[in-house]
């Protein structure tokens, strides 16, 4: 997947649940990925975080940061 593709879909998902209640974004974000992106998909997030992560909003950075995204 293009890091463009991947950042604009990160970013949709950080975005829809930034307006669910509740102070666990970064938390709803990580399950979300883990439940639905397969492994391939998440070490790219990962590859892409470590280079940087341009584009990437606060809560899929916070997300991966904390170790919420399950490794690959």
């Amino acid at each position: 997947m293009s890091p463009d593709k991947m950042t604009h879909m990160a970013n949709l998902i950080a975005t829809f649940l930034k307006t669910q209640l509740g102070d666990d974004g970064a938390d709803m974000v990580a399950a979300h990925i883990n439940e639905f992106r397969e492994p391939r998909m998440r070490a790219q997030l990962f590859d892409y975080v470590d280079n940087g992560g341009a584009g990437l909003g606060s809560l899929v950075l916070e997300a991966v940061d904390k170790d919420l995204v399950a490794p690959v």
